[in-house]
């Protein structure tokens, strides 16, 4: 059973944004996106989309399919926790 990962903004929070001492401002501004779409990434609000996924791996020498991975597990596991009952019949 997959525990609950952290979302990806409070990994973008943790490992990158507060070990190299910025504000929100300075990497919103290097991201080149506007300091309230990264406020709502980091709190959790938005999800990383392709195009921020390619920023990120940009500004911080990653991979935009880790940021993906992350995101994709994380609404996976959210998704399970929900509870909700998807109508679907197996097929085969």
């Amino acid at each position: 059973m997959m525990h609950n990962p952290p979302h990806p903004g409070e990994v973008i929070k943790k490992l990158c944004i507060e070990p190299l001492g910025l504000s929100i401002t300075e990497t919103a501004e290097a991201l080149g996106v506007s300091r309230k779409t990264l406020s709502e990434l980091i709190n959790g609000h938005i999800g990383i989309s392709p195009e921020m996924a390619i920023r990120l791996s940009i500004a911080f020498n990653t991979t935009p399919e880790s940021w993906l991975t992350q995101q994709m597990q994380y609404d996976l596991w959210e998704m399970r926790e929900t509870g909700k009952k998807l109508k679907v019949k197996k097929i085969a």
